[in-house]
């Protein structure tokens, strides 16, 4: 009878397990994306908090566009690996930018 290894099924079994995607925080105060800039993967969500009194928008020209309303948040998954840069309709001069990997 062959020995078994649990060892060897444990490897294969962590090796197909996908990362766990995360939600990552873009803080929108005082007419201001902070984080400016935000690294994520293919998966991971992007959620806008927007603590402006006012509405603001995650706009990709040519692309995406999410509706923040005041005093809340607004949120897009990323299905592909893509670097953008994004702005606010309403305030054009709110920029940001997006880098996700694969």
């Amino acid at each position: 009878m062959p020995k078994h290894h649990p060892w060897i099924a444990l490897t294969l079994a962590i090796g197909i397990v996908p990362a766990q995607a995360e939600t990552i925080q873009v803080t929108i105060d005082k007419l201001v994306f902070s984080p400016a800039a935000v690294e994520a993967k293919v998966g991971d969500t992007i959620e806008w908090v927007n603590k402006d009194v006012f509405a603001h928008t995650a706009t990709v020209k040519g692309g995406w566009e999410v509706m923040i309303p005041p005093k809340k948040s607004g949120s897009l998954t990323q299905r592909r690996a893509e670097t953008v840069d994004y702005f606010c309709r309403f305030h054009p001069n709110m920029k940001g930018r997006l880098v996700v990997a694969p």
